[in-house]
């Protein structure tokens, strides 16, 4: 199968990617070969790719950079969005976009399904919010992919940050009050994909089995380093400013595609094997 994935120098791009060629012919893009929001550099693109199916992870992902710059937001994640989209409807792609468990408030203290009604409270949510609203309007076969609290090889994410921290021996707080699901990057890129053969289209949310707190999983992260010894002071949302205000609640309940028999592994087994292939996992004699 012919597969286009932009945003291909990302985290999840990447790995995608990488998947993909093992069995199809995939094409990567990203900014600077083509940015989504110019539609000639967009039709440019899908007419060399030519494209069957299209993984959309090209987006502008810094929510506290969203909220400071709203209209950027919007041009990247909505706009970009809808690039993409038009060339799909042109060339009769399928489409995957990757959205986030951010288009919700998060105030109601439940796991979301995948037909809640989202209800963005920040920049960043609501420019992914109305990137999925131009996907199901423009692409008949559709899979709007929602998912949360990515860590990746490579990157900077929570995983990294708490541990540089703690071998800096700078201090540690990290908030109680705000609970999503941790997502092992390399186990969501192959649900995507696993996703993307069933050819049954719909908005499916993907994340690692599970949810926690912030505070508990930079308590797990250390304490399966080698950290166990460093403290963490628990605080609260209010207690920490930030230009970006996250949802508190916004935990992902994986339905629709478990029934397609699509599930991802518990998220501390997910976080242990993240932390093996980067040779920071703290092995114990008694452990499996």
């Amino acid at each position: 199968m012919r597969i286009l994935v932009t945003g291909a120098k990302g985290r999840l791009g990447s790995r995608l990617l990488a998947l993909l060629r093992a069995e199809h012919a995939a094409l990567g893009v990203d900014l600077d070969e083509a940015d989504i929001t110019q539609r000639a550099d967009m039709e440019r693109v899908f007419a060399q790719a030519q494209p069957q199916l299209v993984f959309h992870c090209a987006a502008l992902t810094a929510v506290d950079y969203c909220a400071e710059h709203p209209d950027e937001a919007l041009r990247v994640n909505a706009l970009g969005t809808q690039n993409v989209a038009l060339a799909c409807q042109q060339h009769g792609s399928a489409l995957l976009y990757v959205s986030t468990n951010e288009v919700f408030a998060g105030e109601r203290f439940r796991e979301h399904l995948e037909y809640d009604q989202p209800a963005p409270v920040n920049p960043y949510g609501y420019s992914k919010w109305a990137g999925e609203q131009i996907v199901r309007e423009l692409v008949p076969r559709h899979y709007v992919v929602r998912t949360a609290w990515l860590f990746a090889h490579g990157g900077r994410n929570f995983v990294q940050v708490i541990l540089g921290r703690a071998r800096e021996g700078k201090p540690l707080r990290v908030v109680t009050n705000e609970v999503g699901n941790p997502t092992y990057n390399d186990d969501l890129a192959a649900a995507l994909i696993q996703l993307a053969t069933t050819e049954q289209y719909g908005t499916y949310h993907l994340t690692n089995t599970g949810y926690t707190s912030r505070y508990e999983f930079a308590r797990l992260i250390l304490d399966l380093a080698g950290y166990a010894h460093v403290p963490i002071e628990p605080i609260t949302l209010a207690q920490y400013p930030r230009a970006s205000r996250p949802p508190r609640y916004a935990v992902l309940r994986n339905f629709a595609a478990a029934q397609l028999g699509i599930t991802l592994r518990p998220w501390p087994q997910a976080l242990a094997a993240f932390l093996r292939a980067e040779n920071w996992l703290v092995e114990h004699p008694d452990d499996e």
